[in-house]
């Protein structure tokens, strides 16, 4: 059943199509598909099935399969893993021969044909009550990948000390290095759509404990919608976690993903809102698209550039004169305006017309030059030794013009609005424009 929020819109402007609700009880294939990672568990692995098996037969009311992922155990796990596919049909078992919970995960959800693809962790420290809450925005197309939060206000939780403080603190850490606005990462409680994953898991690099904050970065960063659910959450005290590498490898993963954001190495754009109807890609008669988001940064980005340009004026003052120093003042601000706006302002990402961006972005810089340039000439007309605080008053109010003819030059002339059928494709037509994923993942492009 199609949800449907945008009536009267007009299908030929090519608007993205409305999330599914998943149809129940049609076809062989299950809903929902629960994978469970893991590595020598031998002792905790049959109770844990056997719980999560008669929770699901007893409270979801579509189709599910548990799948229990080996990730190269060496003890008796796999033949555990073997009694229960047999003893119990919901239930099936991949052997992969490299560990790792991220690389176990990657295989189990690619090769998976249910639409809905959670995890949870062998030890079940969360709350079974809550997979539902969890799955069911995913299954109602409102929600494109959800998580269970341990931090959430509502939630209850009982751990240790130093557990909590490292939860906490690696959550502060995402979200002042990478700006993550979802509250924890490291929960081994998460659920998300096949064809959300069908193309964000390939842009994942991580294969171990990464790989769920590097998933939900990238998602975060391309738009999609994240449905938190708050988690009744046990610590469990025989957890086989190594703390400290954990926290060593997220770090390096963080370091990893936070440079390849800013250089930006990944083609987010090519995922941004590529699921669901969007209310901000609708074509309302009289309100110019994105407008008020870009005037904000705009306006952000010129006060800090404004900032800039004050602070290099004033010293290149010190040893040249008015003229020179206003030319390289501008020169270098600019610049870096550019870079600012391109990509926080009006949201173009990667290294695609970068070069001609800003070669636009030194014209619009010559014609703020002119401008200042010229209120230089004039002050200097007017006044012989003009102080040097009303040199600064001038090119204050000479760039406050400056400012709102580059605004409008960069929306009208170098980041303008795609035309409407040209940025929001028709629904399952593939864009010849742009090459494909798997183009991407053969030849690195």
């Amino acid at each position: 059943m199609r949800t449907d929020s945008s009536p009267g819109t007009d299908p030929s402007l090519g608007v993205l199509p409305a999330r599914e609700h998943l149809p129940a009880g049609v076809g062989d294939a299950p809903v929902l598909d629960v994978v469970i990672p893991v590595y020598n568990e031998e002792r905790d692995l049959g109770p844990c099935v056997r719980r999560l098996h008669r929770h699901l037969v007893g409270t979801f009311p579509y189709r599910f399969r548990i799948t229990i992922a080996d990730n190269a155990s060496t003890d008796a796990t796999p033949d555990v893993a073997a009694s229960l596919a047999a003893a119990l049909p919901e239930v099936r078992h991949a052997r992969l021969e490299q560990k790792g919970r991220g690389r176990a995960l990657r295989t189990v959800w690619s090769a998976s044909d249910a639409p809905v693809l959670a995890y949870m962790d062998v030890d079940l420290s969360t709350d079974l009550n809550a997979l539902l809450p969890l799955v069911a925005p995913l299954i109602s197309g409102h929600s494109d990948l959800a998580i269970g939060s341990r931090l959430a206000r509502s939630s209850r939780v009982v751990r240790g000390p130093k557990r909590e403080f490292i939860s906490r603190a690696y959550n502060l850490i995402l979200r002042g290095s990478l700006q993550a606005r979802f509250s924890d990462a490291q929960c081994g409680f998460k659920a998300i759509r096949r064809d959300v994953a069908r193309v964000l898991l390939p842009l994942v690099e991580d294969t171990g404990w990464f790989f769920d904050t590097e998933m939900l970065v990238l998602a975060e960063r391309a738009g999609l919608r994240i449905h938190e659910v708050p988690v009744d959450w046990v610590d469990d005290p025989d957890s086989t976690v190594h703390i400290v590498k954990t926290a060593t490898d997220d770090l390096k993963g963080v370091w990893r993903v936070g440079r390849a954001l800013a250089v930006g190495a990944l083609p987010l754009d090519r995922l941004a809102r590529p699921f669901g109807d969007d209310p901000r890609d609708r074509q309302v008669q009289g309100v110019p698209r994105g407008l008020a988001r870009q005037l904000v940064g705009f306006c952000v980005v010129g006060a800090l550039s404004t900032l800039v340009y004050l602070l290099l004026y004033s010293g290149f003052r010190t040893f040249t004169g008015s003229q020179v120093a206003n030319a390289l003042a501008l020169l270098v601000s600019a610049v870096a305006n550019t870079a600012a706006n391109r990509r926080l302002t009006f949201g173009v990402r990667g290294r695609d017309r970068a070069v001609r961006h800003q070669a636009q972005g030194l014209v619009v810089f010559a014609i703020g030059l002119a401008l200042t340039s010229g209120s230089l000439a004039a002050l200097g007309a007017a006044s012989a030794d003009p102080a040097h605080s009303t040199e600064l008053a001038v090119l204050v109010a000479a760039n406050l013009a400056a400012t709102v003819l580059r605004f409008l030059l960069f929306r009208a002339w170098v980041f303008p609005e795609p035309p409407a059928a040209a940025s929001l494709p028709v629904p399952g037509a593939p864009d010849a424009s742009r090459p494909t994923y798997d183009h991407e993942l053969r030849t690195g492009r």
